[in-house]
């Protein structure tokens, strides 16, 4: 085949899987098989593979594959993105129309209606016709470059359909997850106990500033187009050269021709009333809709009146936000799944609707275990009572029912009136009512909880408690074959208060555990710069600094190590008592439950933890592989409390020590005999200042405590 005629095949290609991309992102009615598109595409890839000369920024190839950023770039929007002023009430947006009236001396106009994309606002820039740039919000005035991130969204053409396309033209528009997306996303986030995203919103915003493209296409995000701000050079032949666009309407046309992503429920208004009528239309289908929506947006039609009207410093005059009274308390559960922790605990936790819960947006939630899920009856659809448990850690309360109950005998209110008085049985209506199903409402199957882990299909087994029964916890036997359970475990390895190895983050250690690089702690220390190079972000100094890093936490004192562990039940308190009273790790090792039990701050499922813990085969092989390979465990010194003159003492520490850090301080006064309290009150024996003291200082000097500097304690325990 002669080259023109590879080229032409190339660019037939490219235009006929782009049409079928938008078939089925925008259009959604896709005209041929995934196993056909597939095929198209790879013969694009294996043409473009061949003469790489061909390859366009504009192919579909082209959408994922760039090498991640280290930092975004600012650049200039084509004029200043605006954002708009908003109400929930309905006289404001009769006070909008008036004063858009009076603005414009009464002149007839009409208005349009469209949701209001609950996103993150792109300004995208096409160059005869082919997509050059894509630009986040930033300040309004200057955005960053994420034209990478966006070309992997496959409602974004990358190529402007249709004849009339521009010189250059900027469109504006939202992208944004559908809540199918968003509940597909936390799922998987849940799953591997990795913090979700609270709404859509947060989550297409993360997902579209991520450095690596990669990530964003892995997303599923979509886009939908409202705006064009620039239109220059229609060509001659166009259907509308020479014209001006003059409406709203005729923008969404345009943009529908050219192959965007509009609202479907865009709405034509003759007067604001028509408008009012579609923001209570709307909120009424707001539940059934399958993106989130906080409002309409109401717009002048006719485009002559933005300039007669302009805007204000950082809003329109000729655009308003209509809002919906935001969802409170009351939401749907719209999946229930396991998550999987450090430990191999399996907790249940609901995926729910989006919902504001004093003032915080909740879109998940704890059901604890499976015994609380089966008393509440909690299942998916169902509609539930949301709180913030202590008002941080949101908790499913109870279950509403969907068919309110009827009258059975004369006089007896149904449950709405029922809600907050007492039935006969004294207990109130709701609680009455809860997780009784009512006449006529049809429901999700009961949940059960896994017989195998959602992560490494290990067998999942309950717990046994002190008395031999099963407990009310399910865990995975899988350990830290378990990759999750690894993952968490590593985390905690390398955290602060244990083997403290700076710059190991959350990433760096799924990268390792995913690429096969790290199986249990020991492989840690058998990791070379080499190794770290071969992940992403890494280069020769920032290889190194980890290596330099790895090597100086080799040298750890007996309580840290114990913490490292992640021994069940055992915390840095714990393992500071454990280490003084055994003074080296054998002794630890060697002691049965009755000698552990016998400890003052160690009862009976403590020790239990401990004995099971390292009477685990594994765990004793992966201890002795990193003593072989370099970690000293330094025992804990032999201090006599009994002669110390902090024994039976309560010691606070504030501000920055210069000879100390705060773990050591707090091991050493135990070691004293002394009680490192973490806040100050009367029965406070001493407090310790280093630099920059907080208010405990101020606490202690107010209460008459002694007040020690740090040389004062170094002499005080010398």
């Amino acid at each position: 085949m002669k080259t023109s005629d590879d080229k032409k095949r190339i660019e037939t290609l490219k235009k006929e899987i782009e049409k079928h991309n938008w078939l089925y992102y925008v259009k959604n009615s896709p005209q041929i098989s995934d196993e056909k598109y597939d095929k198209l595409l790879k013969e694009l890839k294996d043409l473009e593979e061949k003469f790489p000369q061909l390859k366009t920024p504009d192919s579909p190839t082209q959408r994922i594959g760039t090498i991640p950023q280290d930092e975004f770039k600012t650049v200039p929007h084509v004029k200043p993105m605006l954002s708009l002023d908003g109400t929930i009430k309905e006289e404001e947006i009769s006070n909008f129309d008036r004063r858009v009236l009076e603005g414009l001396d009464g002149k007839e106009i009409s208005y349009v209606a469209e949701l209001k994309f609950d996103g993150l606002s792109i300004e995208l820039l096409y160059e005869d016709g082919i997509l050059v740039r894509g630009a986040t919000r930033g300040d309004g005035t200057n955005g960053e470059d994420v034209t990478a991130n966006i070309k992997t969204i496959k409602t974004i053409p990358l190529h402007l359909m249709g004849d009339n396309i521009p010189s250059k033209t900027a469109i504006r528009g939202e992208a944004m997850m559908t809540l199918k997306d968003f509940q597909q996303l936390n799922k998987r986030l849940t799953l591997i106990d990795k913090q979700t995203f609270a709404n859509p919103r947060n989550a297409a915003s993360g997902s579209v500033r991520q450095l690596d493209s990669k990530i964003t296409a892995e997303r599923n995000l979509t886009f939908f187009a409202y705006e064009i701000m620039q239109i220059e050079g229609l060509p001659a032949k166009s259907s509308v050269a020479g014209k001006k666009l003059t409406t709203h309407q005729e923008e969404m046309e345009m943009l529908k021709e050219w192959g965007f992503q509009v609202d479907p429920h865009f709405k034509f208004c003759k007067n604001i009333h028509e408008a009012i009528q579609f923001h209570h239309k709307i909120e009424k289908e707001r539940e059934k809709l399958p993106i989130e929506t906080d409002g309409i947006v109401i717009k002048i039609n006719e485009l002559s009146a933005y300039e007669e009207l302009g805007t204000k410093t950082r809003s329109p005059r000729w655009a308003i936000a209509y809002k919906f009274e935001p969802r409170k308390e009351i939401t749907e559960i719209q999946d229930i799944v396991v998550q999987v922790g450090r430990t191999g605990k399996l907790t249940p936790v609901a995926l729910l609707k989006p919902v504001d819960v004093g003032g915080v947006t909740v879109s998940r939630a704890t059901l604890h275990n499976e015994s609380e899920v089966k008393r509440k009856d909690i299942r998916i659809g169902d509609k539930v009572r949301i709180e913030r448990a202590g008002d941080v850690i949101p908790a499913v309360v109870e279950r509403i029912p969907a068919t309110p109950a009827t009258t059975t005998m004369a006089g007896r209110p149904s449950t709405e009136t029922l809600a907050g008085r007492k039935t006969l049985t004294g207990r109130p209506a709701t609680e009455a009512l809860a997780g009784k199903p009512q006449k006529g409402e049809k429901r999700s199957r009961p949940f059960k909880m896994p017989e195998k882990c959602p992560v490494c299909g290990s067998k999942v087994i309950k717990n046994i408690d002190e008395k031999g029964k099963e407990g009310a916890y399910h865990f995975c036997s899988g350990g830290i074959s378990c990759p999750t359970q690894l993952k968490r475990a590593i985390e905690h390895f390398v955290s602060k208060g244990a083997f403290d190895i700076d710059g190991l983050g959350e990433k760096i250690v799924d990268n390792l555990v995913d690429t096969g690089m790290i199986k249990d702690f020991s492989d840690l220390f058998k990791l070379g710069k080499d190794d770290f190079l071969k992940l992403e972000g890494f280069a020769e100094k920032s290889s190194q600094n980890m290596i330099d890093a790895l090597q100086k936490a080799k040298n750890i004192s007996l309580s840290r190590f114990i913490y490292a562990l992640g021994i069940p039940n055992v915390g840095e308190h714990l393992s500071r008592v454990l280490a003084q009273h055994f003074k080296n790790l054998n002794n630890l090792i060697k002691a049965n439950i009755d000698k552990l039990k016998s400890i003052h701050e160690v009862g009976p499922k403590v020790a239990e933890s401990i004995t099971i813990f390292f009477g685990n085969k594994n765990n004793g092989k992966v201890i002795a592989k990193m003593i072989d390979l370099g970690v000293k465990i330094e025992s804990s010194s032999e201090i006599k409390a009994e002669k110390s003159p902090l024994k039976d003492k309560t010691i606070v520490f504030t501000g920055e020590l210069k000879d100390f850090t705060r773990n050591d301080v707090k091991t050493l006064s135990e070691q004293l005999g002394a009680r490192a309290a973490s806040s100050v009150s009367k029965n406070t024996d001493y407090v310790v200042v280093g630099e920059n003291p907080g208010s405990k200082f101020d606490n202690a000097k107010k209460l008459g405590i002694k007040i020690l500097t740090e040389e004062e304690f170094k002499k005080l325990i010398k």
